[in-house]
């Protein structure tokens, strides 16, 4: 039996998050630069993004750059700005046949123009598909879109927008990035770093965390489909007892 025929798609986690490690390392086990590992690692992007397509799953988030990134050398930087357009530019149309939605959270605005022009016009032209939403984390950190949402909150109630007292968690979570979407239930991170580097913290209260020693150029849907079996294979409890989930 294969692994996706083990999967259980009436238990499909609704939004599943990546925090896609390991281009470096990958690219220094073949003796080549770290750019080597980026841009192999798009065939990963494409495999998981396919597959989730497939099994029916609505979300998938995938951590491409951290407002940390820009502390790397300008050159891997550049790079990594260049292939995001090339790799955009590449898969717009498979995404549109698969009926693929693109959005992105984080401060686009500091993403270098031609860029960020690429990026915005491939979310209006995948603006109409419902088949699922692919986000993309882009110049983000948790602590940035905290802060911010924070900062958007005390406006509001400085300006009569909003009374203070009617702040809750509903409201928070309305003033980050990922307002309209589910937060994840599975969390997976590949190269076999058990951290979580800054991604999701608000919305990954409750996920499911799972570490893979692959490196994200050869991660491909069979270690997908193993994350989700593992998954389906946990009790969630949210704070309740095993007795109180029969």
């Amino acid at each position: 039996m294969d692994l996706k025929s083990k999967i259980n798609l009436e238990k499909l986690p609704r939004h599943i998050a990546v925090i896609m490690d390991g281009n470096g390392r990958w690219a220094k086990e073949q003796g080549m630069a770290r750019v080597f590992g980026h841009r192999n690692g798009v065939k990963a992007v494409r495999e998981t993004t396919e597959a989730c397509t497939e099994l029916g799953v609505e979300y998938l988030t995938l951590y491409a750059f951290s407002t940390e990134n820009w502390k790397r050398p300008e050159s891997e930087v550049n790079a990594l700005m260049t292939l995001l357009v090339e790799t955009i530019k590449n898969e717009i149309n498979t995404l549109n046949e698969n009926g693929v939605r693109l959005r992105a959270i984080g401060d686009i605005s500091r993403l270098p123009e031609k860029s960020r022009n690429t990026l915005l016009q491939a979310m209006e032209n995948t603006s109409g598909n419902t088949r699922m939403t692919l986000v993309l984390a882009l110049n983000y950190s948790a602590k940035w879109e905290i802060v911010e949402a924070a900062r958007k909150l005390a406006l509001a109630t400085k300006s009569g927008e909003i009374e203070a007292t009617a702040i809750d968690e509903d409201a928070f979570a309305n003033a980050l990035s990922t307002s309209g979407i589910p937060d994840p239930e599975l969390l997976i991170r590949t190269s076999g770093e058990n951290r979580i580097s800054n991604f999701l913290l608000w919305q990954i209260a409750y996920a499911e965390l799972y570490f893979t020693p692959t490196l994200w150029p050869d991660f491909r849907r069979e270690h997908l489909y193993q994350a989700i079996i593992d998954f389906q294979n946990r009790e969630r409890r949210f704070g309740k007892t095993s007795e109180q989930l029969l």
